[in-house]
């Protein structure tokens, strides 16, 4: 029932688009989709979940209000997602963070600006790395807001499994569409066929984890890009995260083993779901309008945050 609306209300930001081929470096490539408004405002990176693309409805919505004021909206596509299965000959997984942040410092270096950057679930996961990485990798970062991250991927992995069995059978679903493109983009390299009737995400995640990469383990993989422990220790980019102690797919209880730097500000509803947080059927969610807040008080005072730790349930 959105999607019409969203669509329709994010023409302009679709109608400014050109794509970018971003050279990540090892040969990789990831394409990214910038509307620049002609105010020339703040940049602002836009990363969707698993699964998602830069065209799901959550990156649209939120990248027209961004655009309608202003800011140069980014949207990227992970390795593997949208249409870019052909782009690269490796297998998308959670721990490619090292192409990820070659995507930023290429979009730094092109817009000539710091950069804001915006991530919902597995994308929010990504950014908050790549903000506790920044320092060292040379990337200027202004601020960071993550809805609904993954925290602790072994969590979620048992809450799809054990949870509403709708979850895990959508996930799946999109994935094996996914993995079918890789197939039929690199049939050399990939063949499927084996393992097409599989739904268990922790069986299939396991051996694709054991056929395409260097991980000994499914633990050690998923350790790989878990945000829990001391991954945020050396944040030091003003952050936001928020998310809902109702989310089906992600549990709270990796809030508390998160390292709580000074720049990090969290922020709990008690509903939301997941990336969801809607208040009406049509229109900006809850979220949108606290990402569109923050973002615009931060460019609006030149991208310093005077917040300190905190939690909060709205």
């Amino acid at each position: 029932m959105r999607r019409g609306p969203i669509v329709r209300r994010a023409a302009p930001l679709l109608a400014a688009q050109r794509e970018l081929l971003l050279d990540c470096g090892d040969g990789v490539r990831l394409q990214c989709f910038r509307s620049s408004s002609t105010r020339h405002g703040e940049p602002v990176v836009v990363l969707h979940g698993w699964e998602g693309s830069a065209d799901s409805l959550y990156v649209l919505s939120l990248g027209q209000q961004l655009f309608e004021r202003g800011f140069d909206v980014l949207r990227l596509n992970l390795r593997d997602h949208g249409e870019t299965h052909h782009l690269n000959r490796g297998l998308f997984h959670s721990c490619r963070l090292a192409e990820v942040m070659g995507a930023l410092r290429m979009l730094q270096r092109l817009t000539g600006r710091p950069l804001r950057l915006v991530g919902f679930s597995l994308g929010g996961n990504f950014l908050l790395r790549a903000g506790a990485e920044a320092r060292s990798a040379g990337l200027d970062l202004s601020r960071i807001v993550a809805v609904s991250p993954v925290l602790d991927p072994h969590e979620t992995l048992l809450a799809l499994e054990d949870g509403f069995r709708g979850y895990s059978l959508y996930f799946a679903r999109k994935w094996w569409r996914s993995l079918k493109k890789k197939q039929a983009a690199w049939p050399q390299d990939y063949d499927f066929r084996d393992l097409q009737d599989t739904q268990d995400l922790r069986r299939l995640t396991a051996e694709l984890i054991r056929r395409y990469t260097r991980f000994a383990s499914l633990n050690e993989y998923l350790d790989g890009y878990s945000l829990t422990g001391r991954r945020l220790e050396a944040l030091e980019v003003p952050s936001t995260l928020i998310t809902s102690l109702d989310d089906p797919i992600i549990p709270p209880t990796g809030l508390s083993r998160l390292a709580r730097p000074s720049c990090l500000s969290i922020v709990v509803t008690r509903q939301g779901g997941h990336c969801g947080f809607l208040e009406r059927l049509v229109g900006p969610t809850w979220a949108e309008r606290l990402v569109v807040a923050e973002l615009t008080l931060k460019a609006s005072t030149g991208g310093e945050s005077t917040e300190t730790a905190a939690e909060e349930v709205a």
